[in-house]
């Protein structure tokens, strides 16, 4: 199938998978001049990748035309939409158009409803912060794409470790693989040729596994120096400051949410999963133990200071900064809280 559509967050496996494509498809003496990459975000460049995929490739192998952030299936111009309609049934069979982009597909377009019925689409999503299952299979499916194998408490641990980082969990599982090829010696877990254990993993990356949902653990504890103790964590590893903003953002809402409808004598957590927008209600019961004791109002004035440490970042603060004030006057602003002993 000549056409591609390639979308979802995670953009470590769509590159992942994309560069897996490339390498099958194109052959390396005629790369030069087979394979393009250009950027839908400029319009000239959007119309150029259809013009580049209805030629046939030279010398061996096909041509690959990659486009990121591809424009044909979110806020399409007409006159884009109108040269797409031209040129998709002009792709020779050894032609290969990847349509990339971060977002979902809009449904609702007409250059969508027709790219679906010529393209092979695959989606490229993390899975919520919270969903512990998803993302450890997030793992075991990159250690898979790689040939690894890991233990559960490996991939357990890997998951804690990186959250939602795509880029390290690429950069982590290149370790793992370099110490399980290079004879790590059988109680490491990686040189016998069985699979990779936690105690390997915990000896490579260094002893941090933190992730969002441990820092908002510690601000509902009341506990701002391990937060900002996380947070730092986070950073230092190239987590973004405006993602711990989003997944704490959600956290705390989620939790507001549980306790509002609980106030009210909601107590199925079927309605209050639906209520909340939380796709698995067993969650809820955890969610239940974690706000025992806690307020609307102090849930909603970590929700205040959040805002705070958003807009400070927005302005250009120091993220670090941002998260130590922000952090420590939530802290200071929670009703009923004072001198701790």
């Amino acid at each position: 199938m000549p056409i591609h559509l390639y979308w979802g967050d995670d953009e470590a496996a769509r590159q992942r998978a994309l560069a897996a494509q490339i390498e099958a498809l194109v052959d390396p003496t005629w790369a030069a001049i087979n394979l393009s990459r250009l950027d839908g975000a400029d319009a000239g460049q959007a119309a150029r990748a259809l013009e580049e995929a209805r030629t046939p490739p030279f010398g061996a192998g096909a041509r690959v035309v990659v486009l990121q952030r591809s424009p044909f299936c979110q806020a399409c111009p007409a006159e884009l939409a109108a040269q797409l309609e031209a040129a998709v049934e002009l792709i020779p069979p050894d032609g290969h158009l990847f349509l990339v982009s971060e977002g979902k597909p809009d449904a609702r377009l007409r250059t969508t409803k027709r790219l679906r019925t010529l393209a092979e689409e695959q989606s490229f999503t993390l899975p919520p912060i919270w969903d512990g299952a998803g993302q450890i299979e997030r793992v075991q499916s990159a250690a898979r794409d790689r040939g690894l194998t890991l233990a559960p408490a490996a991939a357990e641990a890997l998951a804690e470790a990186i959250g939602s980082d795509g880029m390290r969990l690429a950069s982590e599982l290149e370790k793992l693989a370099l110490h399980a090829g290079g004879g790590g010696g059988g109680g490491s877990g990686g040189g016998g040729g069985g699979p990779i254990t936690a105690e390997a993993v915990a000896a490579l990356i260094g002893g941090q596994v933190t992730s969002s949902l441990a820092v908002g653990d510690a601000l509902l504890a009341q506990h701002p120096a391990e937060a900002i103790a996380l947070v730092e964590a986070l950073l230092e590893v190239g987590e973004p400051a405006l993602r711990i903003v989003a997944a704490l953002a959600s956290q705390i809402r989620g939790w507001l949410w549980v306790c509002l409808l609980e106030r009210s004598g909601e107590q199925d957590v079927a309605v209050i999963a639906k209520a909340a927008g939380i796709g698995n209600p067993k969650r809820i019961y955890v969610m239940r133990k974690q706000i025992r004791g806690r307020s609307p109002d102090q849930l909603l004035a970590l929700l205040r200071r959040l805002l705070d440490v958003e807009a400070a970042l927005k302005r250009g603060a120091d993220p670090g900064d941002a998260f130590r004030d922000g952090f420590l006057l939530a802290a200071l602003a929670q009703p009923g809280s004072g001198p701790r002993r």
